[in-house]
């Protein structure tokens, strides 16, 4: 075992002792945080926050960012409802479009960062933009209430506690991360986001991959939106607004590099389970939210100086 794959090994095992020490720091100051109602409640809020997660780790891992996962969600969410409730679909074929609707966006943000050699960061903002208010004209402004016929997903199941949507996005976390870890695409990945010039002089073909990538975030935020509309009950053209921070936060803290070619599914899955964890200890002790916020955005920037720190560590 070499010296980076050591450092990678303990940077996620430091991760995952962060987010014991945090589960047992709020323990201890709140006598309900460790309850299993109290962690099955933070588990089945996190399924959207984990797949956008998983989008955004495959995207920065080729050196690029997503803006639009939050505006894609409420995109996907809003034609789900429409489509169930106006125009009286099946919710299968909801669900089809709502999510097709999402990687479309997601393929046409790849296609322009690939094969127009347009920055990612400028073409997603633009796209979050433009699906936000495709999502208000579906919707007309409003909040579309959808229902028991979609809560389904969301609804903890007997004697385990946790949701369908939550065994689904762990279930492509894993899948993700085997990928990332034990394929030839995912070798491919890592070395185009490490030198995307030594990967195309190797003879990988880097264009079709960082669409991919951006094609594939774009559906999961479409699957996002499905699950958000499951837990609400309803299709808001509001929801995930301010979801690609939270994913950025998430995947860095995780030990994904915002420059690309380093990072890992379950490290940043273990980041989303940080983020929900002081959040919701946060608000256990008392916390009004204008503290909550300053913390949350604390550890988002000491996060971004672990990256910074982790960049020159693998450079030495």
């Amino acid at each position: 075992m070499n010296r980076k794959t050591v450092s990678a090994w303990l940077d996620e095992y430091f991760i995952l002792l962060a987010l014991l020490a945090l589960i047992a720091l709020f323990g201890t100051l709140s006598d309900h945080f460790l309850s299993t109602a109290t962690l099955s409640t933070v588990l089945n809020q996190l399924p959207s926050l984990m797949l956008a997660t998983v989008g955004m780790t495959l995207v920065m891992m080729v050196g690029c960012i997503d803006l639009s996962v939050g505006s894609l969600l409420a995109l996907s969410a809003a034609i789900i409802g429409v489509s169930v409730l106006d125009w009286h679909l099946p919710l299968p074929l909801a669900v089809i479009l709502g999510v097709g609707a999402a990687t479309i966006a997601g393929s046409l943000s790849g296609w322009l960062t690939s094969y127009m050699a347009l920055p990612s960061f400028i073409v997603t903002l633009g796209m979050l933009e433009a699906t936000r208010g495709l999502a208000y004209m579906v919707s007309n402004s409003q909040t579309v209430f959808i229902g028991p016929r979609i809560q389904a997903l969301s609804l903890p199941l007997a004697h385990i506690g946790l949701s369908p949507a939550f065994l689904i996005a762990s279930a492509v976390i894993f899948a993700a991360h085997g990928v990332l870890k034990r394929t030839v695409a995912g070798r491919y990945i890592i070395a185009i986001g490490t030198n995307e010039t030594a990967a195309r002089y190797s003879g990988i073909e880097t264009k079709p991959y960082r669409m991919a990538m951006l094609t594939i975030s774009g559906f999961l935020a479409g699957v996002a939106g499905l699950f958000n509309a499951s837990y609400l009950a309803a299709a808001d053209p509001n929801a995930g607004t301010g979801l690609e921070l939270s994913a950025i936060a998430a995947a860095v803290i995780g030990g994904t590099s915002l420059m690309g070619g380093r990072g890992s599914v379950i490290g940043s899955f273990i980041g989303v389970l940080i983020i929900a964890v002081l959040q919701g200890g946060l608000a256990q002790v008392g916390l009004t939210e204008p503290i909550k916020r300053l913390i949350t955005g604390g550890v988002i920037i000491a996060a971004v100086l672990l990256d910074r720190w982790r960049a020159k560590r693998y450079s030495a």
